[in-house]
């Protein structure tokens, strides 16, 4: 089901979105979805990051707020794992002998 996008949701939505760019860089674009449920809210968030498959996260929520929030959580966890995964693979490669 739409619902009405009201230039107050939008703003809430960039304001909290912007925030992932902190944690990971290398975003391209990130698309939020809202859909009204009959359970409440579902959001997800797909975040375009540069030569890596997108990070998509969903959560859902009784108030429209929280879905956004804890779906933004889950996007920037998910980044932050990305982004160690990326510094450890780059700085940790053996050089060669047994790993211990």
């Amino acid at each position: 089901k739409l619902f009405d996008m009201t230039p107050t949701i939008e703003e809430y939505i960039v304001g909290k979105t912007e925030k992932l760019t902190r944690f990971f860089d290398r975003i391209e674009q990130i698309r939020v979805m809202i859909e009204k449920t009959t359970h409440g809210y579902t959001s997800e968030i797909i975040a375009d990051v540069e030569h890596h498959d997108p990070i998509v996260a969903h959560n859902e929520d009784d108030d429209m707020h929280a879905s956004i929030d804890g779906c933004v959580d889950r996007a920037a966890r998910q980044l932050k794992d990305l982004k160690s995964r990326l510094r450890d693979h780059k700085h940790n490669t053996p050089t060669g002998g047994n790993e211990r």
